[in-house]
Order: structure tokens, then sequence, then C-alpha cells
């Protein structure tokens, strides 16, 4: 049986730019209680931008965290009140310079479920038309493009080697299989 929760309290510990951190008191139905430690974070978009050669374009960045230079899918926080296929079109200009005129979903997830909200939307974009990047972190941002035909051995291999990043590239590679035409 699964046990359900009941917040009896929340108390918001830190309170910083991105993410906050509340320590919750929660309630099982048997009346046990326990504290969970949640990091709230905005929802997020991540896209699969493929160009009409078929590249899948990536971003490469120094991640501080990992300690070191990623490749990654396009990806942004979604503002409050945005709607999230507002935030693909400004996310994907802000981060690699294009507007997609096509936008289909690929699913969505999670991030870290045990102690975080991050709920992420994943999109494919296509037919990519050249638009101007806004971002002011540009410049420590190179995008690579990667042939469709050598995505998997870069999931497989970890050159790609982030969660959301992997995940979305999958969803997407399950969706060209369901969505090839007959041949």
């Amino acid at each position: 049986m699964i046990k359900t929760e009941k917040l009896i309290s929340s108390k918001q510990i830190y309170d910083g730019t991105t993410i906050s951190l509340n320590e919750d008191i929660v309630e099982f139905p048997d009346g046990t209680r326990t504290i969970r430690e949640v990091v709230r974070h905005s929802d997020v978009v991540a896209m699969v931008a493929v160009d009409r050669h078929n590249n899948v374009l990536l971003v490469k960045q120094y991640r501080f965290s990992a300690g070191k230079t990623l490749l990654e899918i396009p990806a942004g926080g979604i503002e409050p009140g945005e709607q999230p296929l507002n935030a693909v079109r400004r996310e994907l200009q802000e981060e690699i310079g294009y507007l997609p005129k096509k936008i289909v979903s690929l699913g969505s997830f999670y991030a870290v479920p045990g102690y975080g909200t991050q709920y992420y939307y994943c999109y494919l974009t296509t037919d990519l038309t050249p638009s101007q990047l806004t971002a002011e972190d540009t410049e420590s941002i190179d995008i690579v493009k990667i042939p469709l035909k050598q995505l998997e051995h870069c999931i497989c291999s970890g050159k790609i080697g982030d969660a959301k990043s992997t995940a979305a590239l999958l969803l997407f590679l399950l969706w060209l299989k369901e969505n090839k035409p007959n041949q």
C-alpha cells in the first residue's frame, strides 16, 4: 500500500535567485511524522532542436556545479505566468539564436522527485529560422551540431551526459521510431 503524506508545516530555510529550500513536516496516515527537505525550482522547458540538415543543435558550456564543460540540449526556466510554448520560443532564441516554426511535445518528467519540484517539459523544435541571440551570457556558450545518425552513440558513450538531455533525446529517438513514414 502506498503511503500518502499530508503537509503539516513548511518553513523556508533558504531563498536564492534560482532555488529555495523548504523544511516540510509531513504526516503519514498512521500519524507518524517526518521531515522532508524540498528544493523548489521553476519548471523548465527542454528543446531538441533539429535543423534542416538533420543535425541536433546542442549547447556546450561550463557548468560550475559539475566542474566541467557539458554538452546539453537548450533548456531554461519557465517564467511565472508564462506558458511552456512561449518559454520554448524565448529560450531557444536566447540559447542558440533560432526561432522554431514547428513545436511538438515529446513528453515531460520530474528532474529529482525525491527532493525537488522541478518539472521538465520536452519539445521537438524544427523548421528553425535564425534570430538574434538575446541572452547576456551567450559568449560562454558554443553551439554544437550533432548529425542525427550519431546521436545514439553520443548518448551511450557519455559524450552527452546530463540527465535532462539524455532523457529528452531518448524521448526524441522514440518519437522518431513511431513517426517514421512507411517505407
